[in-house]
């Protein structure tokens, strides 16, 4: 095998990139069947590390090395997505075996992908985003390709400094993704009178109006309970006695336990989708994981405001442990 090997190396510096089929096989069968890492590989055979990566490659190009990527039994469904579907009564249920970490997002991009794909979403058709965090981080990901789809924002401009609060900016990277075009909402989430009333009469305000009201799907995150959050956007009034009784929120619209509407101090100006609006689209796709959230999507499914989950199966089972009392 060492001439083989010098000869392989010499070729592929003369950049052939030609390995012997033993040689490959040698590497691959180390690497993947053995756990040799590229370094030992490459001190077996007498060859650099670049070489090693170069043969694993070469070998996959040539059908030498199959690699098999077998979708989680959550993400097609399974018994426990048509349990909490039935249980809280929703239409589908997603669910990613665990989404953990600093971001979110990556982890649930899958679930979200195949719920965007069930739509049937044709050019023209109009999809509205909510603000939030984990919403912000799914619209970075691979969602699929849906040219000619129309993006909106579903909330007004927020004060706050992280780029999840700013709705407009997820609209625009989620159109670039989707291969959509972007609508932007200019205006903030909570004006004052005198500017909400004028808004009635601004064009490009009546135009998101019209979006909502002909959206064909919303992708939406829900919020907790907005006493326990670490951050509440600075327009929500936390010291408002009527959302010590809010569990949770979408699109800044706060609901109790029932799921019905939780008012406060200038709750009738917020610059956002209403929860009408929301019981309206055909296909409403909440993002929502932890169990601090569990609470919050009982009560919001059960309102109506969302028809679809994207989740992980840790929150999935804490969800049916809490609708079943156990």
């Amino acid at each position: 095998m060492g001439t083989d090997i010098t000869g392989a190396v010499g070729a592929e510096s003369a950049g052939s990139a030609r390995f012997p089929q033993e040689l490959m096989y040698a590497a691959a069968t180390q690497y993947y069947l053995e756990d040799a890492n590229q370094a030992d590989i490459a001190r077996r055979l007498g060859v650099s590390r670049a070489t090693v990566s170069r043969l694993l490659t070469e070998a996959r190009r040539q059908g030498i090395v199959e690699i098999r990527v077998r979708r989680p039994a959550g993400l097609d469904g399974g018994r426990l997505a048509a349990e909490v579907a039935e249980a809280v009564g929703l239409r589908q249920v997603y669910l990613v075996p665990r989404a953990e970490g600093a971001r979110l997002g990556p982890w649930l991009a899958p679930g979200v992908a195949r719920a965007l794909a069930a739509v049937g979403l044709l050019p023209g058709d109009v999809v509205v985003v909510s603000s939030g965090s984990t919403v912000y981080e799914c619209a970075q990901e691979d969602l699929g390709h849906f040219p000619g789809v129309m993006v909106a924002p579903a909330v007004g401009g927020q004060e706050e400094p992280q780029p999840w609060f700013q709705t407009n900016e997820t609209t625009r990277i989620l159109a670039e993704r989707l291969g959509g075009v972007p609508s932007y909402l200019y205006a903030p989430a909570l004006p004052g009178p005198a500017l909400f009333g004028s808004l009635q009469d601004e064009p490009s305000f009546r135009r998101i109006n019209e979006l909502w009201g002909r959206a064909k799907c919303a992708l939406v995150g829900v919020g907790a309970a907005p006493l326990m959050r670490q951050v509440l956007p600075s327009f929500v009034p936390s010291d408002a006695p009527s959302l010590r009784n809010a569990v949770g929120d979408v699109c800044s619209r706060f609901y109790d336990q029932d799921g019905l509407p939780v008012s406060y101090p200038g709750s009738d100006r917020v610059v956002a989708t209403s929860l009408a609006d929301l019981r309206r689209i055909p296909v409403s796709v909440a993002v929502a994981v932890g169990q601090e959230k569990i609470p919050s999507i009982v009560a919001g499914a059960r309102g109506g405001y969302f028809n679809v989950l994207v989740s992980d199966v840790p929150t999935a089972e804490g969800i049916l442990a809490a609708v079943r009392g156990r």
